[in-house]
């Protein structure tokens, strides 16, 4: 079950070398300007900030943006926001643009500015994870499907792994496909319906990664692959040069606003929380 996750600053862990940078553009082709849009009262923009300071391993929260208005309502409401060109290709290219002035800082989360239902523990053990495998180059999260809907949606990235948690690829298509189960019964959808326990085979991709900086800054460097635009899923430009990319369970469900529908969602499980 979806519940808000409430966040809490009371505790800190020791030694916090994590910075969470936000990338935030307001040019939405979706939804126009949804950084800014209300939920409980609020930019949900605000809400990413709360959850991201929440993650007692950050210890700093720093939104990225191309748009003078997200700038102000950060700034307003007390959190850091930083101006950055309108140029970049990616999430992840803006993020380096910031990342690259903060010289004391080893490890930098991309939160996306659209996950307001995160929960911090998630954050937390992502960054954790990093910081315990010194291999390890990314980190992200992933989570159970529960919906047919969402397997089926181009809107929902999927993530199959190895049996180490290393990803073997990301897509917008339902990945593992049960080609056996789509034979017996003729399509994806009827499968889903007569054998609801398909749905155990997927994974959602939750829109979370954490690099070491050093890293980020070399990757963001990489030119775009075939794959990366293909998907428009831009960790597939790491895959693609063999750097692996660690998944680990997120600590609760969450849902990224990419739709209308994403939004009223949110919208409700806020209002039940008591926002």
């Amino acid at each position: 079950m979806l519940s808000c996750c409430p966040v809490s600053y009371t505790a800190s862990f020791p030694q916090q070398r994590a910075v969470a940078i936000i990338p935030a553009r307001y040019a939405s082709i979706r939804l126009p300007g949804k950084p800014l849009l209300e939920i409980a009262g609020r930019p949900m923009i605000l809400h990413v900030l709360e959850r991201a300071l929440a993650a007692r391993n950050v210890m700093r929260a720093i939104v990225a943006t191309d748009d003078e208005r997200i700038l102000d309502a950060v700034r307003c409401a007390g959190f850091e926001a930083v101006m950055t060109r309108a140029d970049h290709a990616s999430g992840s290219d803006r993020l380096a643009e910031v990342a690259a002035t903060l010289d004391d800082a080893e490890v930098i989360v991309n939160l996306q500015g659209d996950e307001p239902l995160i929960s911090p523990r998630t954050i937390e053990r992502a960054v954790k994870e990093l910081l315990k495998d010194e291999g390890a180059q990314i980190v992200t999260t992933s989570e159970e499907i529960r919906d047919a809907e969402d397997v089926l949606s181009a809107d929902v990235v999927k993530v199959v792994t190895d049996n180490a948690g290393r990803a073997l690829y990301f897509s917008r298509s339902p990945i593992p496909f049960p080609r056996d189960a789509v034979q017996k019964y003729g399509t994806l959808v009827v499968a889903l319906e007569i054998e609801p326990e398909l749905l155990a085979r997927f994974r959602k991709h939750t829109g979370l990664y954490v690099y070491r900086r050093s890293f980020l800054l070399e990757y963001t460097e990489w030119p775009q692959t075939e794959l990366e635009r293909a998907e428009s899923l831009e960790q597939l430009r790491a895959l693609e040069r063999g750097v692996p990319i660690k998944v680990i369970a997120a600590d609760s469900p969450s849902i990224g606003v990419d739709t209308e529908q994403d939004l009223e969602r949110v919208r409700k499980i806020m209002e039940v929380n008591g926002k």
